[in-house]
């Protein structure tokens, strides 16, 4: 199981800034970014050659609603390494149920748990 927690709230800059803080260097460990960044990330930093971070982004908007399809395709081709660790940066958290939901779901409810929350909305950047 992917021990796996929603990143909300906030700029782009200071959700990957709080994963870049929280990231094991020795659990394999995927990211899933929903659009750009707003300028300079804090997962730039990272090593490009390390074997056991993977990181995607897919294009901004509802998760659940525009970007199912997106985030289907992109979730199953990260999940095929078998990551321990993973994180998702949601930028719009209107239908943030509907994506637990799905997430809960099969088959994500064999390769998924999900942990609590990680709210940015405080963080200033």
């Amino acid at each position: 199981m992917t021990l796996t927690s929603l990143v909300l709230g906030g700029r782009a800059a200071n959700r990957e800034a709080t994963i870049h803080s929280r990231i094991d260097a020795t659990q394999d460990t995927a990211i899933i970014l929903e659009g750009l960044p707003d300028g300079h990330s804090a997962l730039d930093d990272l090593p490009a050659a390390t074997q056991l971070l993977k990181i995607a982004r897919i294009a901004p908007g509802c998760m659940h609603c525009t970007g199912n399809l997106i985030m289907r395709v992109t979730l199953n081709r990260i999940l095929r390494d078998k990551p321990a660790r993973l994180y998702i940066s949601v930028a719009n958290t209107e239908h943030l149920e509907q994506l637990r939901l799905f997430l809960t779901q099969a088959p994500y409810d064999a390769w998924l748990t999900l942990s609590e929350d990680i709210d940015c909305s405080q963080a200033t950047n």
